[in-house]
């Protein structure tokens, strides 16, 4: 196709084609004419490359997406969705998915199998606090949002392999920008130093252990506003880190000067 397909829909339109589809097909075996107009149809729609449905109540993803092999952009945001179908690492096209403001407990590994995956967004489902150790496979994911869910810790996934070894790798050598404002985050993992594409982490509303006190600059109005927007950022990530660094040194001082 020259062309992006879009397809934009409500309760009447998108939605009732989705939820009929398995109807149809039951018609179209009783009745063979009907099955060939099916298949026309299933055939022009594969060639969409965006779907956008919001605020229809859909609970549920079917399971046949994956058949539309050419879509880009799925947005299903503002739904009420609580699974997504194991399938959906079938679109290999795939590069932003949308499940903002739904009902997901949890992520399926599959996904992290959408090797061309550059957006993500996941806020707003309050019952979701992991992802699957699969997600360290996007590799060209750049953009992730979690906020608003129920994150106490910073999924490994999203961090490194393994913890345990220090020359361990950042995974997600793309991510540009992750955010994780109003979860339940308490601390702030030093191995995030070495995500080195980061350029806008959010830390807003939550409950970490530490406070860290920016130094205070003479700043124009432009530059408090963008200050505003950035804070909780990648400076005061670092400053976060090296804060709880001084702390641990510190601790680990005081236990051997009482050793001694």
């Amino acid at each position: 196709m020259s062309e992006l397909a879009v397809c934009r829909g409500s309760v009447g339109s998108i939605k009732a084609l989705w939820e009929t589809r398995i109807l149809k097909n039951r018609e179209a075996i009783q009745r063979p004419k009907s099955k060939d107009r099916a298949a026309l149809a299933l055939v022009q729609l594969s060639q969409v490359q965006e779907w956008q449905i919001h605020r229809t109540g859909l609970q549920k993803i079917p399971n046949f997406v994956s058949r539309f092999e050419h879509l880009v952009v799925l947005d299903l945001s503002r739904n009420a969705i609580t699974q997504v179908p194991r399938e959906i690492g079938e679109m290999k096209r795939l590069r932003e998915l949308l499940l903002s403001f739904n009902k997901l407990n949890d992520i399926p590994e599959e996904l992290g199998h959408c090797e061309n995956l550059e957006r993500l967004e996941l806020a707003m489902n309050r019952h979701l606090s992991d992802l699957p150790s699969e997600f360290s496979q996007l590799k060209k994911l750049c953009h992730l949002d979690l906020s608003m869910n129920n994150f106490l810790s910073i999924p490994d996934s999203v961090r490194n392999e393994v913890e345990n070894l220090p020359e361990s790798l950042c995974l997600m050598q793309n991510l540009e920008t992750l955010v994780l404002s109003s979860n339940r985050l308490t601390d702030i993992p030093a191995l995030m130093e070495g995500m080195t594409k980061l350029r806008f982490v959010n830390f807003r509303d939550n409950p970490l252990t530490l406070n860290v006190d920016m130094l205070p600059l003479d700043k124009t109005p432009i530059e408090e506003e963008e200050e505003d927007r950035e804070m909780f950022g990648c400076e005061f990530m670092h400053a976060y880190i090296q804060e709880a660094r001084k702390r641990s040194a510190h601790t680990v001082l005081k236990v051997s000067i009482k050793g001694s």
